[in-house]
């Protein structure tokens, strides 16, 4: 027992010795630029200007197989939350035709165990988790992505 307890002494004191010398963490960032063109990553860079979004009703064309459809237009203080989601004050299939537009994909109506509902599903009720406004913003790094030929 008395070995046991020497050994567990040893092991703390030659971790608080490692710890101790431990080079200490430092505000330089090492020679890493960030995406941001900031030279110091410990320093808090303004806020980029809001991108421009297409004129309302503006289509994209999709890049791959099940891509889901990019928003054409605004959606800056579009309220999503559990008791609201905005984007069914459009495109719902009550309101879709009066407002000129896109029903929501039938899936959207589908349970995790395929069963029809008479709302959306949960799990598709937060619109922004798979759709997306499409901006002019450039890319941040380059990119050889090429689309799907068959979508052309």
């Amino acid at each position: 027992m008395k070995k046991l307890i020497g050994a567990m002494l040893a092991c703390l004191m030659a971790g608080s010795l490692m710890a101790a010398e431990a080079p200490q963490a430092t505000t330089e960032s090492g020679g890493v630029k960030s995406l941001r063109n900031s030279a110091d990553l410990a320093v808090e860079a303004p806020a980029a200007q809001m991108k421009n979004f297409r004129k309302d009703g503006d289509l994209y064309t999709r890049q791959y197989m099940h891509q889901p459809p990019l928003i054409p237009h605004d959606i800056r203080n579009y309220e999503i939350d559990k008791k609201v989601n905005k984007c069914l004050a459009c495109h719902s299939f009550k309101n879709a035709t009066a407002m000129k537009a896109p029903k929501i994909s039938p899936t959207h109506f589908e349970s995790r165990d395929g069963l029809t509902l008479g709302e959306v599903s949960p799990r598709r009720y937060f619109c922004l988790q798979c759709h997306v406004p499409q901006t002019d913003a450039k890319p941040l790094v380059d990119n050889t992505f090429k689309p799907v030929d068959a979508l052309n």
